[in-house]
């Protein structure tokens, strides 16, 4: 079982950046892939990018080029680098990570809380 943590939304004008991170706690598991996810109301949560155990990365087209997804393994953390951003990135972004029991016969999926990111002038 993972537990994640969110931190890095806040209100930024157009054309800024935020850094968001997302660090991954618990015991007795190992993570697959760790990624980001966003949701406004009224739509489905949807893919924004993630990275694999294998270093794998992939964003969704409507933030290619703009949005960085990394991983430090060390600290068991996943950050999103978000530049440029416009007012339709904003959402509530959510860490998600998939991971496996040592043993490797149970999976789990995990989420964070989420964390607002509001993009307006």
């Amino acid at each position: 079982q993972v537990q994640l943590v969110e931190s890095g939304g806040a209100l930024v004008q157009p054309g800024g950046s935020l850094r968001l991170s997302c660090a991954a706690s618990g015991s007795d598991f190992t993570i697959y892939r760790m990624g980001w996810y966003r949701q406004t109301p009224g739509k489905q949560r949807e893919l924004v990018a993630l990275v694999t155990s294998g270093g794998s990365t992939q964003y969704a087209d409507s933030v290619k080029g703009r949005f960085t997804i990394s991983r430090d393994n060390t600290k068991n953390s996943v950050y999103l680098q978000m530049n440029n951003l416009n007012p339709e990135d904003t959402a509530v972004y959510y860490c998600n990570a998939y991971s496996y029991s040592l043993d490797g016969w149970r999976g789990y999926e995990s989420w964070g809380q989420g964390t607002q990111v509001t993009v307006s002038s």
